[in-house]
Protein backbone atom coordinates (compact mmCIF):
# COMPACT_ATOMS: atom_id res chain seq x y z
CA UNK A 1 0.00 0.00 0.00
CA UNK A 2 0.95 3.86 -0.77
CA UNK A 3 2.09 5.07 2.60
CA UNK A 4 1.08 8.40 1.07
CA UNK A 5 -2.07 7.37 0.19
CA UNK A 6 -2.70 5.57 3.32
CA UNK A 7 -1.40 8.70 5.46
CA UNK A 8 -3.99 10.78 3.21
CA UNK A 9 -6.86 8.20 4.54
CA UNK A 10 -6.26 8.41 7.89
CA UNK A 11 -6.12 12.07 7.96
CA UNK A 12 -9.70 11.87 5.74
CA UNK A 13 -10.97 9.54 8.50
CA UNK A 14 -9.66 11.37 11.15
CA UNK A 15 -11.61 14.51 9.84
CA UNK A 16 -14.82 12.46 9.16
CA UNK A 17 -14.63 11.41 12.93
CA UNK A 18 -14.48 15.00 14.28
CA UNK A 19 -17.24 15.81 11.53
CA UNK A 20 -19.70 13.27 13.15
CA UNK A 21 -18.83 14.88 17.05
CA UNK A 22 -21.84 17.70 16.62
CA UNK A 23 -24.26 14.72 16.80
CA UNK A 24 -22.98 13.73 20.26
CA UNK A 25 -21.96 17.17 21.36
CA UNK A 26 -23.98 17.72 24.18
CA UNK A 27 -24.45 14.01 25.35
CA UNK A 28 -20.47 14.19 25.14
CA UNK A 29 -20.24 17.39 27.35
CA UNK A 30 -23.17 15.90 29.78
CA UNK A 31 -20.52 13.02 29.89
CA UNK A 32 -17.83 14.93 30.88
CA UNK A 33 -19.11 17.26 33.66
CA UNK A 34 -20.57 14.53 35.19
CA UNK A 35 -17.48 12.96 35.39
CA UNK A 36 -15.46 15.83 36.31
CA UNK A 37 -17.97 16.40 38.74
CA UNK A 38 -17.38 13.04 39.99
CA UNK A 39 -13.45 13.80 40.21
CA UNK A 40 -14.19 16.39 42.18
CA UNK A 41 -16.28 14.54 44.36
CA UNK A 42 -13.42 11.98 44.84
CA UNK A 43 -11.11 14.87 46.27
CA UNK A 44 -13.25 15.54 48.82
CA UNK A 45 -13.82 11.81 49.68
CA UNK A 46 -10.37 11.93 49.92
CA UNK A 47 -10.24 14.64 51.96
CA UNK A 48 -12.61 13.08 54.40
CA UNK A 49 -11.17 10.47 54.68
CA UNK A 50 -7.33 11.24 55.69
CA UNK A 51 -9.45 13.46 58.39
CA UNK A 52 -11.01 10.84 59.89
CA UNK A 53 -7.84 8.52 59.83
CA UNK A 54 -5.74 10.84 61.30
CA UNK A 55 -8.54 12.21 63.88
CA UNK A 56 -8.07 8.04 64.78
CA UNK A 57 -4.81 7.43 64.57
CA UNK A 58 -3.19 10.82 66.42
CA UNK A 59 -5.90 12.30 68.34
CA UNK A 60 -7.43 9.08 69.64
CA UNK A 61 -10.86 9.72 68.66
CA UNK A 62 -13.70 7.56 68.77
CA UNK A 63 -16.33 6.32 66.61
CA UNK A 64 -19.10 9.00 68.15
CA UNK A 65 -16.27 11.71 67.42
CA UNK A 66 -15.92 10.63 63.34
CA UNK A 67 -19.19 9.65 62.68
CA UNK A 68 -20.08 12.74 60.86
CA UNK A 69 -16.73 12.62 58.91
CA UNK A 70 -18.19 8.56 58.28
CA UNK A 71 -21.49 9.71 57.08
CA UNK A 72 -20.18 12.01 54.86
CA UNK A 73 -17.55 9.43 53.55
CA UNK A 74 -20.62 7.52 52.72
CA UNK A 75 -22.88 9.84 50.95
CA UNK A 76 -19.68 11.26 48.73
CA UNK A 77 -19.14 7.48 47.76
CA UNK A 78 -23.12 7.07 47.09
CA UNK A 79 -23.21 9.96 44.89
CA UNK A 80 -20.23 9.29 42.95
CA UNK A 81 -21.59 5.97 42.20
CA UNK A 82 -24.42 7.52 40.99
CA UNK A 83 -22.88 9.98 39.08
CA UNK A 84 -20.89 7.45 37.51
CA UNK A 85 -23.74 5.50 36.08
CA UNK A 86 -25.39 8.64 35.02
CA UNK A 87 -22.03 9.19 32.91
CA UNK A 88 -22.12 6.13 31.25
CA UNK A 89 -25.37 6.54 30.08
CA UNK A 90 -24.62 10.05 28.74
CA UNK A 91 -21.96 8.36 27.25
CA UNK A 92 -23.64 5.67 25.68
CA UNK A 93 -26.37 8.01 24.51
CA UNK A 94 -23.47 10.13 22.85
CA UNK A 95 -22.01 6.97 20.38
CA UNK A 96 -25.76 5.84 20.32
CA UNK A 97 -26.65 9.40 18.60
CA UNK A 98 -23.85 9.23 16.47
CA UNK A 99 -24.01 5.43 15.50
CA UNK A 100 -28.01 5.91 14.53
CA UNK A 101 -26.97 9.20 12.14
CA UNK A 102 -23.93 7.36 10.55
CA UNK A 103 -25.96 4.13 10.02
CA UNK A 104 -28.76 6.18 8.24
CA UNK A 105 -26.78 8.27 6.22
CA UNK A 106 -24.93 4.45 4.84
CA UNK A 107 -28.31 3.13 4.33
CA UNK A 108 -29.66 6.05 2.48
CA UNK A 109 -26.29 6.59 0.50
CA UNK A 110 -26.46 2.79 -0.23
CA UNK A 111 -30.22 3.07 -1.85
CA UNK A 112 -28.70 5.88 -3.53
CA UNK A 113 -26.37 4.25 -5.80
CA UNK A 114 -28.71 1.38 -6.36
CA UNK A 115 -27.76 -2.04 -7.37
CA UNK A 116 -25.75 -1.51 -10.68
CA UNK A 117 -23.12 0.58 -8.39
CA UNK A 118 -23.40 -1.50 -5.29
CA UNK A 119 -22.26 -5.03 -7.89
CA UNK A 120 -19.13 -3.45 -8.35
CA UNK A 121 -18.66 -3.67 -4.48
CA UNK A 122 -18.16 -7.04 -2.31
CA UNK A 123 -21.60 -7.92 -0.33
CA UNK A 124 -19.09 -9.04 2.41
CA UNK A 125 -17.33 -5.72 2.94
CA UNK A 126 -20.37 -3.59 2.93
CA UNK A 127 -21.73 -5.97 5.52
CA UNK A 128 -19.09 -5.54 7.77
CA UNK A 129 -18.83 -1.82 7.15
CA UNK A 130 -22.41 -1.79 8.62
CA UNK A 131 -22.00 -3.79 11.03
CA UNK A 132 -18.53 -4.01 12.81
CA UNK A 133 -17.44 -0.71 11.23
CA UNK A 134 -20.33 1.53 12.77
CA UNK A 135 -19.99 -0.21 16.28
CA UNK A 136 -16.23 0.10 16.11
CA UNK A 137 -17.12 4.52 16.49
CA UNK A 138 -18.92 3.93 19.89
CA UNK A 139 -15.85 3.85 22.07
CA UNK A 140 -14.35 6.38 20.27
CA UNK A 141 -17.11 8.64 21.05
CA UNK A 142 -18.09 6.99 24.53
CA UNK A 143 -14.54 6.41 25.65
CA UNK A 144 -12.18 8.20 23.99
CA UNK A 145 -13.72 11.45 23.61
CA UNK A 146 -14.41 12.30 27.00
CA UNK A 147 -11.22 11.02 28.64
CA UNK A 148 -9.04 13.28 26.33
CA UNK A 149 -10.88 16.49 27.64
CA UNK A 150 -10.87 14.56 31.43
CA UNK A 151 -6.78 13.83 31.24
CA UNK A 152 -6.81 17.72 31.17
CA UNK A 153 -9.37 18.62 33.83
CA UNK A 154 -9.40 16.38 36.69
CA UNK A 155 -5.24 16.05 37.25
CA UNK A 156 -5.46 20.55 36.93
CA UNK A 157 -8.11 19.93 39.51
CA UNK A 158 -6.03 17.66 41.68
CA UNK A 159 -2.84 19.63 40.88
CA UNK A 160 -4.30 23.17 42.01
CA UNK A 161 -5.53 21.24 45.35
CA UNK A 162 -2.39 19.59 46.26
CA UNK A 163 -0.30 22.85 45.27
CA UNK A 164 -1.28 24.57 48.96
CA UNK A 165 -0.43 21.73 50.55
CA UNK A 166 3.36 20.13 49.05
CA UNK A 167 4.90 22.29 46.27
CA UNK A 168 7.17 19.53 45.88
CA UNK A 169 4.52 16.82 45.37
CA UNK A 170 2.97 19.39 43.09
CA UNK A 171 6.30 19.24 40.98
CA UNK A 172 6.63 15.57 40.66
CA UNK A 173 3.05 15.55 39.27
CA UNK A 174 3.86 18.66 37.21
CA UNK A 175 6.68 16.99 35.35
CA UNK A 176 6.18 13.68 35.45
CA UNK A 177 2.67 13.69 34.13
CA UNK A 178 3.38 14.98 30.39
CA UNK A 179 5.71 11.66 30.64
CA UNK A 180 3.09 9.43 30.42
CA UNK A 181 0.94 10.66 27.10
CA UNK A 182 4.38 11.52 25.41
CA UNK A 183 4.93 7.57 25.37
CA UNK A 184 1.92 6.57 24.64
CA UNK A 185 1.88 8.60 21.10
CA UNK A 186 5.40 7.23 20.28
CA UNK A 187 4.14 3.31 21.05
CA UNK A 188 0.74 4.31 20.03
CA UNK A 189 1.31 5.31 16.43
CA UNK A 190 2.77 1.97 15.13
CA UNK A 191 0.35 0.15 17.08
CA UNK A 192 -2.24 2.37 14.73
CA UNK A 193 -0.35 1.26 11.63
CA UNK A 194 -0.82 -2.47 12.69
CA UNK A 195 -4.61 -1.54 13.93
CA UNK A 196 -5.72 0.13 10.57
CA UNK A 197 -3.86 -2.62 8.39
CA UNK A 198 -5.68 -5.35 10.54
CA UNK A 199 -9.30 -3.96 9.76
CA UNK A 200 -8.53 -3.57 6.29
CA UNK A 201 -8.21 -7.61 6.94
CA UNK A 202 -10.34 -8.08 8.45
CA UNK A 203 -13.05 -6.37 6.16
CA UNK A 204 -11.51 -8.28 3.58
CA UNK A 205 -11.82 -11.54 5.48
CA UNK A 206 -15.21 -10.53 6.31
CA UNK A 207 -16.07 -10.20 2.29
CA UNK A 208 -14.38 -13.40 1.22
CA UNK A 209 -16.04 -15.19 3.91
CA UNK A 210 -19.52 -13.90 2.55
CA UNK A 211 -19.15 -14.58 -0.90
CA UNK A 212 -17.75 -18.51 0.15
CA UNK A 213 -21.35 -18.75 2.11
CA UNK A 214 -22.78 -18.01 -0.72
CA UNK A 215 -21.42 -20.03 -3.44
CA UNK A 216 -21.50 -23.11 -0.88
CA UNK A 217 -24.01 -24.46 -3.55
CA UNK A 218 -21.61 -24.15 -6.69
CA UNK A 219 -18.33 -25.25 -4.70
CA UNK A 220 -20.25 -28.48 -3.65
CA UNK A 221 -21.28 -28.86 -7.02
CA UNK A 222 -17.64 -28.61 -8.69
CA UNK A 223 -16.07 -30.39 -5.42
CA UNK A 224 -14.49 -27.69 -4.33
CA UNK A 225 -15.77 -26.84 -0.75
CA UNK A 226 -12.63 -29.04 0.97
CA UNK A 227 -10.17 -27.28 -0.96
CA UNK A 228 -12.32 -23.64 0.14
CA UNK A 229 -11.95 -24.81 3.95
CA UNK A 230 -8.47 -25.39 3.82
CA UNK A 231 -8.02 -21.37 1.84
CA UNK A 232 -10.77 -19.96 4.42
CA UNK A 233 -7.95 -21.93 7.87
CA UNK A 234 -4.83 -19.99 6.16
CA UNK A 235 -6.71 -17.63 6.07
CA UNK A 236 -7.76 -17.25 9.62
CA UNK A 237 -4.57 -18.39 10.80
CA UNK A 238 -2.92 -15.59 9.27
CA UNK A 239 -5.41 -13.05 10.66
CA UNK A 240 -4.94 -14.75 14.18
CA UNK A 241 -1.34 -14.31 14.02
CA UNK A 242 -0.86 -10.73 12.66
CA UNK A 243 -4.09 -9.89 15.29
CA UNK A 244 -1.15 -11.14 18.19
CA UNK A 245 0.98 -8.67 16.64
CA UNK A 246 -1.13 -5.95 17.08
CA UNK A 247 -1.68 -7.19 20.77
CA UNK A 248 1.78 -7.10 21.58
CA UNK A 249 2.36 -3.83 20.81
CA UNK A 250 -0.68 -2.71 22.86
CA UNK A 251 0.19 -4.71 25.67
CA UNK A 252 3.68 -2.77 25.31
CA UNK A 253 1.59 0.45 25.57
CA UNK A 254 0.06 -0.39 28.54
CA UNK A 255 2.92 -1.69 30.35
CA UNK A 256 4.51 1.74 29.63
CA UNK A 257 1.45 3.42 30.73
CA UNK A 258 1.86 1.77 33.75
CA UNK A 259 5.33 1.92 34.53
CA UNK A 260 5.61 5.40 34.07
CA UNK A 261 2.39 5.94 36.36
CA UNK A 262 3.68 3.57 39.16
CA UNK A 263 7.42 5.23 39.08
CA UNK A 264 5.66 8.49 39.44
CA UNK A 265 3.56 7.57 42.30
CA UNK A 266 6.81 6.00 43.73
CA UNK A 267 8.65 9.11 43.88
CA UNK A 268 5.76 10.83 45.54
CA UNK A 269 5.88 8.33 48.23
CA UNK A 270 9.39 8.44 48.48
CA UNK A 271 9.45 12.32 48.90
CA UNK A 272 6.77 12.68 51.46
CA UNK A 273 7.56 9.73 53.36
CA UNK A 274 11.32 11.48 53.67
CA UNK A 275 9.82 14.70 55.30
CA UNK A 276 7.57 12.59 57.54
CA UNK A 277 10.07 10.46 59.15
CA UNK A 278 12.24 14.06 59.46
CA UNK A 279 9.33 15.85 60.81
CA UNK A 280 8.77 18.17 58.24
CA UNK A 281 5.54 17.22 57.06
CA UNK A 282 2.11 16.12 59.34
CA UNK A 283 0.47 13.19 58.46
CA UNK A 284 -2.98 14.53 57.34
CA UNK A 285 -1.73 16.33 54.24
CA UNK A 286 0.79 13.54 53.43
CA UNK A 287 -2.29 11.16 53.11
CA UNK A 288 -3.99 13.26 51.82
CA UNK A 289 -1.88 13.87 48.86
CA UNK A 290 -0.85 9.82 48.63
CA UNK A 291 -4.69 8.99 48.25
CA UNK A 292 -5.13 11.54 45.36
CA UNK A 293 -1.61 10.66 43.41
CA UNK A 294 -3.09 7.54 42.21
CA UNK A 295 -5.76 9.41 40.78
CA UNK A 296 -4.04 12.10 39.33
CA UNK A 297 -2.61 9.61 37.32
CA UNK A 298 -5.54 7.17 36.63
CA UNK A 299 -7.22 9.71 33.81
CA UNK A 300 -3.58 9.61 32.16
CA UNK A 301 -3.90 6.15 32.09
CA UNK A 302 -7.12 5.93 31.00
CA UNK A 303 -6.70 8.03 28.10
CA UNK A 304 -3.67 5.80 27.04
CA UNK A 305 -6.57 2.43 27.35
CA UNK A 306 -8.99 4.75 25.50
CA UNK A 307 -6.27 5.59 22.80
CA UNK A 308 -6.63 2.00 21.33
CA UNK A 309 -10.46 3.17 20.43
CA UNK A 310 -9.39 5.79 18.67
CA UNK A 311 -7.22 3.84 16.44
CA UNK A 312 -9.80 1.31 16.25
CA UNK A 313 -11.92 3.92 15.29
CA UNK A 314 -9.98 5.72 12.50
CA UNK A 315 -9.86 2.32 10.97
CA UNK A 316 -13.27 1.45 10.45
CA UNK A 317 -13.93 5.29 9.45
CA UNK A 318 -11.56 4.74 6.77
CA UNK A 319 -13.56 2.06 5.23
CA UNK A 320 -17.04 3.87 5.96
CA UNK A 321 -15.49 7.21 3.62
CA UNK A 322 -14.84 5.31 1.02
CA UNK A 323 -18.35 4.09 1.02
CA UNK A 324 -19.98 7.56 1.47
CA UNK A 325 -17.01 8.92 -1.67
CA UNK A 326 -18.82 6.20 -3.92
CA UNK A 327 -20.60 8.85 -6.45
CA UNK A 328 -24.28 8.03 -7.18
CA UNK A 329 -26.17 8.22 -10.36
CA UNK A 330 -26.11 11.59 -11.19
CA UNK A 331 -29.76 11.97 -11.30
CA UNK A 332 -30.66 15.60 -11.37
CA UNK A 333 -33.74 16.66 -9.43
CA UNK A 334 -37.05 15.77 -11.85
CA UNK A 335 -39.45 19.00 -11.48
CA UNK A 336 -41.98 17.53 -14.89
CA UNK A 337 -45.07 16.26 -14.02
CA UNK A 338 -45.08 12.20 -14.70
CA UNK A 339 -46.84 11.25 -17.66
CA UNK A 340 -49.82 8.97 -17.87
CA UNK A 341 -48.34 6.14 -18.73
CA UNK A 342 -51.65 4.59 -20.46
CA UNK A 343 -51.25 6.90 -22.77
CA UNK A 344 -47.71 7.66 -23.38
CA UNK A 345 -44.98 6.08 -25.62
CA UNK A 346 -41.38 5.11 -23.86
CA UNK A 347 -38.58 5.80 -26.59
CA UNK A 348 -35.13 4.91 -26.49
CA UNK A 349 -33.47 7.86 -28.47
CA UNK A 350 -30.01 7.24 -29.51
CA UNK A 351 -29.30 5.95 -26.22
CA UNK A 352 -25.40 4.62 -25.42
CA UNK A 353 -24.31 3.46 -22.11
CA UNK A 354 -20.62 2.80 -20.47
CA UNK A 355 -19.73 1.49 -17.58
CA UNK A 356 -17.33 3.50 -15.13
CA UNK A 357 -15.21 0.30 -15.33
CA UNK A 358 -14.93 1.31 -19.27
CA UNK A 359 -17.25 -1.82 -20.04
CA UNK A 360 -19.80 -0.37 -23.42
CA UNK A 361 -23.27 -1.73 -22.22
CA UNK A 362 -25.05 -0.26 -25.13
CA UNK A 363 -24.65 2.00 -28.28
CA UNK A 364 -27.07 3.62 -30.30
CA UNK A 365 -30.05 2.05 -29.27
CA UNK A 366 -33.50 3.47 -30.38
CA UNK A 367 -37.14 1.93 -29.96
CA UNK A 368 -40.31 2.44 -28.93
CA UNK A 369 -42.73 0.60 -26.76
CA UNK A 370 -46.28 1.73 -27.20
CA UNK A 371 -48.56 1.86 -24.12
CA UNK A 372 -50.39 -1.79 -23.99
CA UNK A 373 -47.60 -3.40 -25.50
CA UNK A 374 -46.09 -6.70 -24.56
CA UNK A 375 -42.77 -6.21 -25.43
CA UNK A 376 -39.81 -9.14 -24.58
CA UNK A 377 -36.15 -8.56 -24.91
CA UNK A 378 -34.02 -11.64 -26.26
CA UNK A 379 -29.95 -11.97 -26.40
CA UNK A 380 -26.85 -13.56 -25.58
CA UNK A 381 -25.78 -13.47 -22.17
CA UNK A 382 -23.92 -9.70 -21.82
CA UNK A 383 -25.68 -8.10 -24.62
CA UNK A 384 -27.22 -5.24 -22.40
CA UNK A 385 -30.90 -6.48 -21.73
CA UNK A 386 -30.38 -6.02 -18.12
CA UNK A 387 -29.00 -2.12 -18.83
CA UNK A 388 -32.16 -1.83 -21.12
CA UNK A 389 -34.29 -2.43 -17.92
CA UNK A 390 -32.04 -0.19 -15.54
CA UNK A 391 -32.35 2.60 -17.50
CA UNK A 392 -35.80 2.60 -16.57
CA UNK A 393 -35.53 1.69 -13.64
CA UNK A 394 -33.42 4.53 -13.03
CA UNK A 395 -30.56 2.92 -11.65
CA UNK A 396 -28.00 3.92 -14.94
CA UNK A 397 -27.94 6.97 -16.65
CA UNK A 398 -26.95 7.19 -20.59
CA UNK A 399 -24.26 8.64 -21.90
CA UNK A 400 -25.28 9.87 -24.93
CA UNK A 401 -29.53 10.03 -25.78
CA UNK A 402 -32.44 9.79 -23.50
CA UNK A 403 -35.20 7.97 -22.76
CA UNK A 404 -38.52 10.13 -23.28
CA UNK A 405 -41.76 9.09 -21.49
CA UNK A 406 -44.03 10.63 -24.06
CA UNK A 407 -42.44 13.90 -25.02
CA UNK A 408 -41.06 14.41 -21.62
CA UNK A 409 -37.05 13.25 -20.52
CA UNK A 410 -36.86 10.48 -18.05
CA UNK A 411 -34.48 12.71 -16.05
CA UNK A 412 -35.92 15.07 -15.56
CA UNK A 413 -38.68 12.95 -13.46
CA UNK A 414 -39.03 12.96 -10.10
CA UNK A 415 -37.59 9.08 -9.46
CA UNK A 416 -39.28 8.36 -6.79
CA UNK A 417 -42.53 9.61 -8.54
CA UNK A 418 -41.98 8.03 -11.51
CA UNK A 419 -40.65 4.36 -9.96
CA UNK A 420 -44.03 4.17 -8.35
CA UNK A 421 -45.57 3.85 -12.16
CA UNK A 422 -43.24 0.08 -12.01
CA UNK A 423 -43.51 -3.07 -10.86
CA UNK A 424 -40.22 -4.92 -10.74
CA UNK A 425 -40.41 -8.68 -10.63
CA UNK A 426 -36.44 -10.27 -11.12
CA UNK A 427 -35.57 -13.24 -11.75
CA UNK A 428 -34.17 -14.11 -8.49
CA UNK A 429 -36.69 -11.84 -5.80
CA UNK A 430 -35.67 -11.39 -2.43
CA UNK A 431 -37.77 -12.04 0.61
CA UNK A 432 -36.77 -10.80 3.57
CA UNK A 433 -36.63 -12.98 7.53
CA UNK A 434 -40.13 -11.87 8.55
CA UNK A 435 -43.51 -13.11 8.45
CA UNK A 436 -45.24 -14.31 4.52
CA UNK A 437 -47.67 -11.14 4.55
CA UNK A 438 -44.86 -9.05 5.45
CA UNK A 439 -42.82 -9.92 2.44
CA UNK A 440 -45.74 -9.57 0.22
CA UNK A 441 -46.44 -5.88 1.95
CA UNK A 442 -43.12 -4.67 1.16
CA UNK A 443 -44.70 -2.94 -1.81
CA UNK A 444 -47.52 -1.47 0.08
CA UNK A 445 -47.04 -1.47 3.81
CA UNK A 446 -50.10 -0.04 4.83
CA UNK A 447 -52.24 -2.79 2.75
CA UNK A 448 -55.06 -4.60 5.16
CA UNK A 449 -54.67 -8.22 5.52
CA UNK A 450 -57.67 -8.99 2.79
CA UNK A 451 -55.63 -7.34 0.17
CA UNK A 452 -52.61 -9.42 1.07
CA UNK A 453 -54.78 -12.40 0.84
CA UNK A 454 -56.36 -11.14 -2.61
CA UNK A 455 -53.17 -10.59 -3.98
CA UNK A 456 -51.49 -13.73 -3.09
CA UNK A 457 -54.92 -15.94 -4.86
CA UNK A 458 -53.94 -13.46 -7.94
CA UNK A 459 -50.30 -15.02 -7.88
CA UNK A 460 -51.25 -18.40 -7.49
CA UNK A 461 -49.66 -18.20 -4.65
CA UNK A 462 -53.06 -18.79 -1.75
CA UNK A 463 -52.67 -22.56 -2.00
CA UNK A 464 -49.19 -22.62 -0.41
CA UNK A 465 -49.55 -20.14 1.78
CA UNK A 466 -52.53 -21.22 3.55
CA UNK A 467 -50.80 -24.94 4.07
CA UNK A 468 -48.17 -23.18 5.80
CA UNK A 469 -48.43 -24.13 9.83
CA UNK A 470 -48.85 -20.40 11.00
CA UNK A 471 -50.41 -19.39 6.95
CA UNK A 472 -49.95 -15.68 6.48
CA UNK A 473 -48.59 -15.37 9.38
CA UNK A 474 -45.44 -17.90 9.08
CA UNK A 475 -41.80 -17.38 9.25
CA UNK A 476 -39.25 -17.49 6.86
CA UNK A 477 -36.03 -17.34 6.96
CA UNK A 478 -33.80 -14.74 4.61
CA UNK A 479 -33.64 -14.92 1.32
CA UNK A 480 -36.53 -17.29 1.23
CA UNK A 481 -35.36 -20.25 3.48
CA UNK A 482 -38.03 -22.40 3.72
CA UNK A 483 -39.24 -22.45 0.57
CA UNK A 484 -38.94 -23.41 -3.45
CA UNK A 485 -38.02 -21.73 -6.03
CA UNK A 486 -41.32 -21.13 -7.33
CA UNK A 487 -43.02 -20.18 -4.13
CA UNK A 488 -40.81 -17.48 -3.69
CA UNK A 489 -40.80 -16.44 -7.68
CA UNK A 490 -45.16 -16.36 -6.46
CA UNK A 491 -44.80 -14.19 -3.23
CA UNK A 492 -42.75 -12.09 -5.62
CA UNK A 493 -45.77 -11.16 -7.89
CA UNK A 494 -48.20 -10.81 -5.17
CA UNK A 495 -46.27 -8.06 -4.40
CA UNK A 496 -46.82 -6.88 -7.87
CA UNK A 497 -50.65 -7.67 -7.83
CA UNK A 498 -51.06 -5.63 -4.19
CA UNK A 499 -49.21 -2.95 -6.17
CA UNK A 500 -50.76 -2.90 -9.32
CA UNK A 501 -48.55 -0.27 -11.49
CA UNK A 502 -49.03 0.49 -15.05
CA UNK A 503 -45.84 -0.47 -16.29
CA UNK A 504 -44.52 -3.66 -15.18
CA UNK A 505 -40.79 -4.57 -15.85
CA UNK A 506 -39.95 -8.68 -15.71
CA UNK A 507 -36.49 -10.65 -15.86
CA UNK A 508 -38.21 -14.12 -16.56
CA UNK A 509 -39.46 -15.42 -13.14
CA UNK A 510 -40.24 -18.88 -14.87
CA UNK A 511 -36.14 -19.58 -15.63
CA UNK A 512 -34.87 -22.74 -13.60
CA UNK A 513 -38.22 -23.63 -12.24
CA UNK A 514 -40.04 -26.95 -12.49
CA UNK A 515 -43.26 -27.37 -15.32
CA UNK A 516 -45.78 -26.72 -12.31
CA UNK A 517 -44.38 -23.74 -10.72
CA UNK A 518 -43.80 -22.59 -14.25
CA UNK A 519 -47.54 -23.23 -15.62
CA UNK A 520 -48.65 -21.07 -12.67
CA UNK A 521 -46.61 -18.02 -12.69
CA UNK A 522 -46.95 -17.61 -16.62
CA UNK A 523 -50.43 -17.92 -16.10
CA UNK A 524 -50.50 -15.08 -13.12
CA UNK A 525 -48.43 -13.43 -15.60
CA UNK A 526 -50.90 -12.90 -18.00
CA UNK A 527 -53.32 -11.77 -15.58
CA UNK A 528 -50.66 -9.55 -14.00
CA UNK A 529 -50.08 -7.88 -17.75
CA UNK A 530 -53.53 -7.15 -18.46
CA UNK A 531 -53.98 -3.56 -19.53
CA UNK A 532 -50.46 -2.86 -18.74
CA UNK A 533 -46.91 -2.34 -20.67
CA UNK A 534 -44.97 -4.92 -19.80
CA UNK A 535 -41.44 -5.10 -20.95
CA UNK A 536 -40.08 -9.01 -20.06
CA UNK A 537 -36.45 -10.28 -20.60
CA UNK A 538 -37.13 -13.20 -22.16
CA UNK A 539 -35.17 -16.86 -21.67
CA UNK A 540 -38.11 -19.02 -22.44
CA UNK A 541 -39.48 -20.09 -25.91
CA UNK A 542 -43.51 -19.77 -24.29
CA UNK A 543 -42.44 -16.19 -23.13
CA UNK A 544 -41.37 -15.42 -26.91
CA UNK A 545 -44.06 -16.52 -28.33
CA UNK A 546 -46.58 -14.49 -26.29
CA UNK A 547 -45.05 -11.22 -26.63
CA UNK A 548 -46.47 -8.69 -29.56
CA UNK A 549 -42.43 -7.82 -30.23
CA UNK A 550 -38.95 -8.77 -30.06
CA UNK A 551 -36.04 -7.06 -29.90
CA UNK A 552 -32.85 -9.05 -30.04
CA UNK A 553 -29.67 -7.43 -29.16
CA UNK A 554 -26.61 -8.44 -29.31
CA UNK A 555 -23.11 -6.87 -27.83
CA UNK A 556 -25.08 -3.68 -26.80
CA UNK A 557 -26.63 -3.18 -30.30
CA UNK A 558 -30.35 -3.34 -31.40
CA UNK A 559 -29.85 -6.35 -34.27
CA UNK A 560 -33.37 -6.53 -35.16
CA UNK A 561 -37.24 -6.11 -34.07
CA UNK A 562 -40.08 -7.72 -35.17
CA UNK A 563 -42.62 -10.83 -34.29
CA UNK A 564 -41.75 -14.50 -33.72
CA UNK A 565 -42.01 -15.87 -37.36
CA UNK A 566 -40.31 -12.91 -38.93
CA UNK A 567 -37.66 -12.84 -36.93
CA UNK A 568 -37.02 -16.89 -37.52
CA UNK A 569 -36.90 -16.19 -41.01
CA UNK A 570 -34.54 -13.45 -41.27
CA UNK A 571 -32.46 -13.02 -37.95
CA UNK A 572 -29.66 -16.10 -37.43
CA UNK A 573 -29.27 -14.71 -34.02
CA UNK A 574 -32.63 -15.18 -33.10
CA UNK A 575 -32.98 -18.56 -34.87
CA UNK A 576 -29.42 -19.62 -32.36
CA UNK A 577 -31.31 -18.03 -29.25
CA UNK A 578 -34.70 -19.70 -30.36
CA UNK A 579 -32.70 -23.37 -30.34
CA UNK A 580 -31.16 -22.63 -27.05
CA UNK A 581 -34.83 -21.82 -25.40
CA UNK A 582 -36.20 -24.74 -26.97
CA UNK A 583 -33.30 -26.85 -25.66
CA UNK A 584 -34.50 -25.09 -21.93
CA UNK A 585 -38.35 -26.44 -22.49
Amino acid sequence: MNPAASAEETAAASAWLKAQRPRAGRWVALAIGLEFANGLLLIAQAWFLAKTLNAVVFDDAGLSAVTHWLWAIFCLFSLRALLGWLSEQAAFEAAAQVKLHVRDRLLRHLFMLGPVKLALERSGDLTTALADGVEALEAYYARYLPAMTLMVLLPSSILVVVLPFDWLAAAIFLFTAPMIPLFMILIGKGAERLNQRQWRRLARMAAHFLDVIQGLTTLKLFNASRREAENIARISEEYRHDTMAVLRVAFLSSLALEFFATVSIALVAVAIGFRLFWGDMDFMPAFFILLLAPEFYLPLRNMGAHYHARMEAIGAAERLVRILDIAPPSIPPGRSPVPELARSTIRYSDVSVVYPDGTRALEGIDFDIPPGERLAIVGPSGAGKTTLINLLLGFVQPDRGRVLVGDTPLDTLDPSVWREQLSWVPQRPHLYAGSVADNIRLSRPEASSADVETAARLAYASGFIERLPQGYDTQIGEGGVGLSGGQVQRIALARAFLCPAPLLLLDEPTANLDRESERLIQTALDRLADERTLVIIAHRLDTVRGADRILVVEQGCLLDRGGHDDLLDRCETYRRLVADFAGRV
